[in-house]
């Protein structure tokens, strides 16, 4: 496919409210939950650029800088920075907001890939992207580098 679309048609905000059951014994949420949120929001994120279902191949990074308490709200914003064939490189941050002070924070930051799928489960072709934030753009060039650290990671395990 040679046609690109713009990172706004991938764009996707989902607000979440930090509840009890969402914590651990410190009061703070639990990492998995922010990851389950992190993969919700990039499947989403991924099938709204590539118009098809999609699954996660790998969770390239994650960064936990920060963290949010019951009571706080959740922003998470995914966008779709990167393509290949098949596969697209999604960019989540989360931002926490203190309802009270409505100090807001970064607490974490992931960069996922995911690969669309036919109704066969196989592997589908999906239009490039163009970026349009300067830091979707800084994301954009370092592409390059996350995808042949994949490439090598999965030869390594081909050994």
């Amino acid at each position: 496919m040679t046609e690109k679309l713009s990172t706004n048609v991938s764009r996707t905000n989902q607000t979440k409210l930090v509840l009890p059951p969402d914590t651990n014994h410190l009061g703070t949420i639990f990492g998995g939950t922010v990851l389950a949120y992190i993969d919700e929001i990039a499947a989403i994120t991924a099938m709204k650029h590539s118009n098809q279902v999609v699954v996660t191949a790998s969770i390239d990074t994650v960064n936990f800088l920060s963290s949010a308490r019951v009571g706080d709200i959740l922003h998470l914003e995914g966008v779709v920075i990167s393509t290949g064939r098949t596969s697209m490189e999604v960019f989540v941050k989360v931002e926490c907001q203190n309802i009270q002070s409505g100090e807001k924070t970064i607490t974490t930051t992931a960069i996922l890939t995911m690969v669309a799928v036919d109704q066969d489960g196989k592997p589908t072709p999906v239009c490039g992207v163009i970026p349009e934030t300067e830091e979707e753009k800084r994301l954009f060039l370092s592409a390059p580098t996350r995808r042949n650290r994949r490439l090598q990671i999965s030869a390594e395990k081909m050994k």
